[in-house]
C-alpha cells in the first residue's frame, strides 16, 4: 500500500477544524502520522493566520478516489466548491504525494508543486518524510528544505496534542 501525504490548512475556527479533520482522516484511513502544527501568516491575501500540518496515511485506493474523499471532508467542514485559492478557509486538504505516483490531470497534481513553493507545506512534510525522495527531482525533502529560502519566514510550531488540551 502506498504512503500518501495530505497538507492540511485552516484559518477559520482553525483549532476545531484541524482537530475535526484529523478525526475524519482517521475514520477514513485508520492509523495516520501527524507533523507538528505550524501557525503561519496568510499567503497571497490579508487574513487570519493559518494552522498547517502534513498527515501521512496508507491506502490501496486510487489517488483520484482519495482526492474525492478529501473534497468531501472539506465540504463537510463548510468549504465551498468554488472557493478562491488565496482566501480564508475553514479547511483545505490537498493530496500532495501518493507513493511515487506522478499525476497531472486537471485539479489533481501529484506531487503538488506547493511542496517546493511553500514553507508551510515543505517544513511539516520534511518533519515526517525528510529522508524520502521527491518523485520528480529525486532530492530528499530534507535536502529541499535545507535549500529553501527562509528569508522573512515567520512561524510558530506546536504539537497537535495542544489542540485537544493534552
Amino acid at each position: 500500500m502506498p504512503a500518501g501525504y495530505i497538507s492540511i490548512g485552516s484559518n477559520i475556527d482553525k483549532a476545531n477544524n484541524i482537530r475535526s479533520s484529523i478525526n475524519a482522516l482517521q475514520a477514513v484511513f485508520g492509523s495516520i502520522a501527524l507533523s507538528s502544527i505550524y501557525e503561519t501568516d496568510a499567503v497571497g491575501f490579508m487574513g487570519e493566520s493559518f494552522y498547517n500540518l502534513v498527515v501521512r496515511f496508507q491506502s490501496s485506493l486510487p489517488a483520484k478516489q482519495v482526492a474525492k474523499q478529501l473534497k468531501q471532508i472539506e465540504l463537510e467542514h463548510g468549504r465551498h466548491h468554488h472557493s478562491q485559492k488565496f482566501s480564508p478557509r475553514t479547511l483545505d486538504l490537498d493530496l500532495i504525494l501518493y507513493g511515487d505516483e506522478i499525476i497531472d490531470e486537471g485539479r489533481l497534481q501529484i506531487p503538488r508543486d506547493d511542496i517546493e513553493r511553500y514553507a508551510f507545506v515543505l517544513e511539516p512534510l520534511t518533519e515526517i518524510a525528510g529522508t524520502e525522495k521527491h518523485p520528480v527531482s529525486g532530492k530528499t525533502y530534507a535536502e529541499l528544505w535545507e535549500a529553501f529560502d527562509k528569508t522573512g519566514l515567520k512561524r510558530m510550531k506546536f504539537n497537535p496534542d495542544k489542540l485537544s488540551g493534552k
